[in-house]
């Protein structure tokens, strides 16, 4: 997936104004991680969300442009079969399904 769009500003501008935001956002992630390691009851390991968060956070680690794309798809449900009637009453922002069956 190649892009011809830059960004305006430089990479030591986005740095000096954008890294604390980030770095803040990154261990908002690390405490939720070890809370889910710390948790009473190991329950969750095989939530199709949980997955979903893992894969994306895989796809943080690729240097290939497209990452944001990438990690929306991963955490967004593709299914467009409609429902006889509402099952809940939000969004579980990631599909239940298998990653390859999409």
């Amino acid at each position: 997936m190649e892009t011809t769009d830059t960004c305006p500003l430089s990479q030591q501008k986005l740095i000096d104004e954008f890294f604390i935001e980030h770095r803040t956002k990154i261990l908002d992630i690390a405490g939720f991680l070890d809370r889910m390691d710390r948790s009473v009851d190991k329950n969750g390991e095989d939530d199709f969300r949980l997955r979903a968060f893992r894969d994306a956070l895989s796809i943080l680690s690729e240097r290939e442009v497209g990452r944001a794309e990438r990690v929306q798809m991963t955490l967004s449900d593709l299914n467009t079969e409609l429902l006889d009637e509402r099952d809940q009453q939000g969004a579980f922002g990631a599909s239940k399904r298998e990653r390859g069956n999409q």
